[in-house]
């Protein structure tokens, strides 16, 4: 991984709020993670799949677009998620502490 990749991981996992940060590559298997070895499967192979069914989505709706940033939001967890064409960045953290959500 890139340096500014490493530099960007080490930031995110350090904000008030974040519960995990993994980055996978385009086939769901995790390079970097700070979760659980059965969380870091669990969120990554459901992410990528989610992610490349969105991906399609918009595709088919807008065939010039492409997917920058997906963000969902339950009660209890916010996930974010940063595709790109070799990885994808996932974060999920507490959407209680609205502060950490506005800095990433």
């Amino acid at each position: 991984m890139s340096q500014k990749v490493e530099e960007s991981f080490n930031r995110i996992k350090t904000h008030k709020g974040v519960l995990g940060v993994i980055i996978v590559n385009q086939k769901g298997v995790a390079i970097r993670t700070t979760m659980s070895q059965n969380e870091t499967i669990e969120y990554g192979s459901l992410i990528n799949q989610f992610t490349t069914n969105t991906q399609k989505a918009i595709k088919e709706l807008h065939s010039e677009e492409d997917v920058a940033f997906i963000r969902i939001r339950s009660r209890k967890h916010e996930i974010m998620i940063a595709p790109d064409r070799e990885f994808q960045l996932i974060v999920l953290q507490n959407p209680s502490n609205e502060a950490a959500s506005s800095e990433l």
